[in-house]
C-alpha cells in the first residue's frame, strides 16, 4: 500500500524530518570527530596513532553492520530497526561524552557506528515505503541534501564547539536531537511486519571479516605497516569472494545478489561506487594540494573546498524533481560527465591559480555529483520489488563504503609514491573513476531495454 500511495502528508513530513535528523546526526558525527582528534589525544594522554581509532572504530562498525542491519529491516521490520539505530546512536553519544579513557571512547564510537549504520542503511528504504512513487526522488534528494550540508558545516561546527567547550560536548549535542527523533519517529513511521526468517549468521560473519579486513587494511596503507595492510586487503577480497559463493542461490540473500541480477540495479551500483571513489580521491587530496603545494592557510582551504558541497546541496533537489520525469541513465550520466570534467579541470590547474580558477572547477564537481546522486539512488531503490527495499537501501550504503575504500586505497598508494605532489595525480585518477562511471551510467539505457 505504501509503495503506491505513501503516507498521509503530515505523517510523511514527520517521518522525513526524523530521517533528516538521523542523516545529519550520523554524517555530522563522522565529520566532526576528525577535527577533535588532536584535542582528544592531548586530554586523554594518548598517542596520535592510537587516537586515530576514534575514527576507525566508527567507520569499521558502520561497514560491517550495513548488510546485516538491512537484512534485519526485512526480518523484523524497518520501523523497529531504525528506532533501534536512533536509540543506539544516542546512547553511544552519551557513552562517548562520559568516556574516562581512550579504550572506552573507542568502544563507545563502535557502538555509535552500529547506530549510524542503521540510519544510513535504512533511510532510503523508509523513503520508498513512506512516499508516493512520483515523490521518491524528492525524498531521496532531501537525504542527499542533508549529507551534503553535514559534510560542509561539520568541521565549522566542530571548531566552534571546541572553541567554547570541551570535546565531550561534540557528542553531548546529539542527545537532544536523538530524544526528539525517537518518539516522533515511533508515532509516525509506517508499521510493516517483517518476514520472520532467521538472520544469516554465517553470511554476517563472512561480511564482517571481509569488510573489516578491507577497511583496516586501507586505513593502514599510509602507515609503516604497508605489507601487513596489503595482506589484510587481499584476505578481505578473498573473504568477499567466499561471501558471494555462500550467498549464491539463497532466496533473500544478505548480499543482495538477486537485485544485482537486475541490470539497472547492478549498473547503478557500479556507477555509485565509481562516484564515491572519485569523491574521496578529491576530498582527501585537495587539502594537501591547497595547503602543501599552493601554501594556502587552513581557513582559505576550507573556503576553497566549500563550493563542492554547496553545489551538491543546490543540485540535489533539482535532480530529485527531474528524476520523476526523466530516466536515471540520462540525468545520472549528465551529472557524471560534469564531475569528470570538473576533476580533469582541477587536475590541470595552472601553477598559480586564482580563487576564481579553483572555485568554478570545484563548483562543477559539486554540480555534477549532486545532479548524479539522486537519480542514481532512485534507480537503485525502485529497480527491485518493495519487499526488498531494505536490501536495496543497505546495498546503496554498502557500495558507498566500497567506493570510499577503493578511493582511499588509491590516495594512500599515490601519496606514498609521490607525496603531496601526488595531489594532481589523485584528481586525475578520480576523473578516471568518474569517466568509467559515465560509461556504466549510460549502459543503463540498454540494461533497461534488456530487462
Amino acid at each position: 500500500m505504501h509503495d503506491m500511495d505513501g503516507l498521509p502528508l503530515g505523517q510523511r513530513r514527520a517521518v522525513m524530518f526524523c530521517l533528516l535528523l538521523g542523516s545529519v546526526l550520523s554524517n555530522l558525527d563522522a565529520a566532526i570527530a576528525n577535527i577533535a582528534l588532536p584535542t582528544i589525544a592531548h586530554d586523554l594522554r594518548a598517542s596520535s596513532a592510537a587516537t586515530v581509532w576514534v575514527v576507525n572504530a566508527y567507520q569499521l562498525a558502520v561497514a560491517i553492520s550495513l548488510l546485516p542491519i538491512a537484512a534485519l529491516g526485512e526480518i523484523i521490520g524497518l520501523k523497529k530497526v531504525y528506532t533501534f539505530g536512533i536509540v543506539v546512536f544516542t546512547l553511544g553519544s552519551l557513552a562517548c561524552a562520559m568516556s574516562p579513557n581512550l579504550s572506552v571512547l573507542i568502544a563507545a564510537r563502535a557502538l555509535q557506528g552500529v547506530g549510524g549504520a542503521s540510519l544510513a542503511a535504512l533511510g532510503p528504504a523508509l523513503v520508498r515505503v513512506s512516499f508516493p512513487r512520483r515523490m521518491i526522488g524528492g525524498g531521496l534528494a532531501n537525504l542527499a541534501l542533508a549529507v551534503a550540508v553535514s559534510a560542509a558545516v561539520g568541521p565549522t561546527i566542530a571548531a566552534f564547539i571546541l572553541s567554547i567547550a570541551t570535546w565531550p560536548w561534540l557528542f553531548l549535542v546529539n542527545l537532544p536531537v536523538g530524544l526528539l527523533a525517537i518518539p516522533l519517529f515511533l508515532a509516525n513511521a509506517p508499521h510493516q511486519p517483517g518476514d520472520g526468517r532467521p538472520l544469516d549468521m554465517l553470511g554476517s560473519a563472512l561480511n564482517a571479516v571481509a569488510l573489516g579486513l578491507v577497511v583496516i587494511g586501507v586505513a593502514e596503507l599510509g602507515s609503516s605497516h604497508k605489507t601487513l595492510a596489503v595482506v589484510e586487503i587481499v584476505l578481505g577480497a578473498l573473504g568477499f569472494l567466499l561471501l558471494i559463493r555462500q550467498q549464491s542461490g539463497r532466496p533473500n540473500p544478505l548480499l543482495p545478489l538477486d537485485l544485482m541480477r537486475i541490470p539497472v540495479f547492478a549498473l547503478s551500483a557500479v556507477t555509485s561506487a565509481c562516484s564515491y571513489a572519485a569523491q574521496i580521491l578529491a576530498y582527501v587530496s585537495l587539502p594537501f594540494l591547497f595547503q602543501t603545494v599552493m601554501h594556502k592557510s587552513a581557513v582559505e582551504t576550507g573556503l576553497l573546498v566549500t563550493p563542492w558541497p554547496v553545489l551538491v546541496a543546490i543540485a540535489a533537489p533539482i535532480s530529485g524533481k527531474l528524476s520523476a520525469r526523466y530516466p536515471a541513465s540520462a540525468l545520472g550520466s549528465m551529472g557524471m560527465v560534469a564531475l569528470t570534467l570538473g576533476l580533469v579541470a582541477m587536475a590541470l590547474l595552472p601553477d598559480n591559480p586564482s580563487t576564481l580558477d579553483i572555485a568554478w572547477r570545484m563548483a562543477l564537481c559539486g554540480l555534477g555529483f549532486g545532479f548524479f546522486q539522486t537519480p542514481n539512488n532512485m534507480a537503485m531503490m525502485t529497480a527491485g520489488p518493495v519487499n526488498r527495499a531494505s536490501a536495496a537501501s543497505g546495498m546503496l550504503a554498502f557500495v558507498r563504503t566500497i567506493g570510499w575504500s577503493v578511493g582511499s586505497a588509491a590516495v594512500a598508494l599515490i601519496f606514498d609514491a609521490w607525496g603531496a605532489a601526488g595531489s594532481s595525480i589523485c584528481l586525475a585518477v578520480g576523473a578516471g573513476f568518474a569517466g568509467f562511471g559515465v560509461l556504466t551510467s549510460l549502459a543503463r539505457a540498454f540494461g533497461r531495454k534488456a530487462s
